[in-house]
C-alpha cells in the first residue's frame, strides 16, 4: 500500500496456479505446467493480470524464481519484482516496470494450516518497505508491504470452506490474524505479531472476530477487533464471486490501524459454474518459450 493510501498492489507467484480453471480442469497432476506470476493494481488505472503458463515458461535457481517475460530475484537486502504483463479484459494493457520490496527482518516462521500439515503459512517478512515504479502515470510511490507464502500437498477446497486472513502494521512491527473453518468442522483461529527484527509472538487471546459488511458479490467477512470497535472497508481492491481483497481499518490494542485483508469462501469457489467465468480473466498461454 502506498504511503497515501491512494493505491496498492499485489504480486503473487504460482507454481500450481490455485485459482486457475486450468489447472483444476487438468486434474491438478502437474502444478509445474500451470504457473504465473499474478500483478494486480488498484487505483487511479489500476489492472489485472493472470496469464496461465505451460512447464517452459518456469524458470528456478536459488536467488530468481521466473514465470515467462516477469521474475522475482533477491538482489543484496531486497526482492526485485520484474513485471512485463498483459492486463485482462476489459482493460487490455502492458503492466511493466518494477517493484522493489525491502523486509526489515527475515522471519523463521511456519504454521500449519491444518493438523496434518497438508497446507503451510509461511510468513516470510510481514514488515516491509516497497518502492513502486511502474510505466504507468501516478504509478511511482513508497509504501509500506510484507513477503508471505502457501504451500500445500492438497487443493484449498478439499480442507476449507471460509477463511479470512490479515495483516496489519502496527507502531513496533506487524500483526496478522487467520481465521478459517475447515469442512471437518473444526475451526483455524489464529494471531501472532512480529517486532521489526522478525521475532513473532502467538497472541494467547486475540481479540473476537467481528463481522463488518460484505463484500460486492457477499463474500462475508470479519476480522479481528478490539471488543466494541467496528472494522470497516477504507479501499476496494478485489472482488470476485468467491474472493475479496481489500484494505480494512481495525483497532488492535487501542491502535488504528490499516491493513490489507482477504476473505475467501471455497464452498463457491467449489461451484464447476464459476471456472468458464474465471476462464475469461485468467488466459491460457501454453506455448510460451524463452528465446534463449
Amino acid at each position: 500500500m502506498s504511503d497515501d493510501g491512494t493505491r496498492a498492489l499485489s504480486v503473487i507467484a504460482f507454481i500450481g496456479s490455485v485459482f486457475s480453471p486450468w489447472y483444476a480442469w487438468s486434474g491438478r497432476r502437474s502444478p509445474d505446467n500451470n504457473v504465473c506470476i499474478n500483478v494486480a493494481t488498484y487505483g487511479p488505472g489500476g489492472r489485472f493480470t493472470m496469464t496461465d503458463r505451460g512447464r517452459a515458461a518456469l524458470r528456478q535457481t536459488e536467488t530468481e524464481f521466473t514465470v515467462g517475460p516477469s521474475s522475482l530475484r533477491w538482489q543484496g537486502n531486497a526482492l526485485v519484482i520484474d513485471i512485463n504483463e498483459i492486463s485482462s479484459p476489459p482493460m487490455i494493457s502492458r503492466v511493466r516496470g518494477q517493484i522493489r520490496v525491502i523486509p526489515s527482518a527475515l522471519t523463521s516462521v511456519e504454521m500449519p494450516l491444518t493438523p496434518d500439515g497438508a497446507h503451510i503459512w509461511r510468513p516470510f517478512a510481514p514488515t516491509c518497505d516497497i518502492e513502486v515504479n511502474l510505466d504507468a502515470p501516478g504509478w511511482t510511490w513508497t509504501g509500506h508491504g510484507y513477503f508471505d507464502a502457501n504451500f500445500g500437498t492438497r487443493a484449498l477446497e478439499q480442507d476449507f470452506s471460509h477463511w479470512t486472513w490479515g495483516r496489519y502494521p502496527t507502531g513496533g512491527g506487524s500483526t496478522c490474524f487467520y481465521d478459517a473453518k475447515r469442512l471437518d468442522g473444526s475451526e483455524l483461529g489464529v494471531g501472532i505479531r512480529f517486532d521489526a527484527a522478525g521475532r513473532a509472538e502467538a497472541i494467547d487471546s486475540p481479540p473476537p472476530k467481528t463481522p463488518f459488511r460484505r463484500s460486492l458479490w457477499a463474500v462475508a467477512r470479519d476480522t479481528r477487533a478490539d471488543p466494541g470497535y467496528q472494522p470497516q472497508q477504507v479501499k476496494a481492491m478485489l472482488d470476485a464471486p468467491f474472493y475479496c481483497r481489500s484494505a480494512v481499518r481495525t483497532c488492535i490494542d487501542g491502535e488504528e490501524t490499516v491493513g490489507v485483508h482477504e476473505a475467501l469462501d471455497l464452498t463457491r469457489f467449489r461451484s464447476p459454474l464459476l471456472k468458464p467465468m474465471l476462464a475469461v480473466r485468467v488466459p491460457r498461454r501454453p506455448g510460451w518459450r524463452f528465446s534463449d
